[in-house]
């Protein structure tokens, strides 16, 4: 591993400990060049997951990007980090247990809201609102309808 500060390919594993859902591993590295320490986490990766947006594009799936998008629509709710962490690694492993290299956007937005509805229903509508774009409080009614 490269060490961030100097850019030395010599550094040591000082501690490893794997996370709390034991997707992830948390490693503690110092440089032997500079001295400094740093953390790493490796994830464990089948293979690459391409998101097929709905204009059309393709991209890699980036796990940030669905965290970022969680954390919008739980902003300001009573949400531990640890619980959307959580949902972000079932989402990841849900899309991993396809087995498919290829996955839609959509796809993707079902399977966050599937696992927000049991999480905190006002960040499930939040994130609901913005995955099926909603243009009035017309289709606000609708998805409360549905949830009754």
């Amino acid at each position: 591993m490269r060490c961030p500060f100097c850019g030395s390919d010599d550094t040591q594993v000082k501690d490893s400990r794997p996370s709390e859902d034991k997707r992830v591993i948390r490693r503690r590295r110092e440089c032997t060049e500079c001295g400094r320490r740093f953390t790493t986490f490796e994830r464990f990766q089948v293979q690459q997951t391409v998101v097929l947006k709905r204009d059309g594009s393709r991209e890699l799936f980036d796990r940030e990007k669905v965290m970022k998008s969680i954390m919008l629509a739980m902003r300001k709710r009573p949400v531990n980090q640890n619980v959307i962490n959580r949902v972000v690694a079932d989402v990841e492993q849900a899309l991993t247990e396809t087995g498919r290299t290829e996955i839609t956007s959509n796809e993707i937005g079902a399977a966050v809201l599937e696992k927000l509805k049991d999480v905190d229903f006002v960040g499930y509508v939040r994130y609901a609102s913005v995955y099926n774009e909603f243009s009035s409080p017309m289709d606000f009614q609708q998805l409360l309808g549905k949830m009754k």
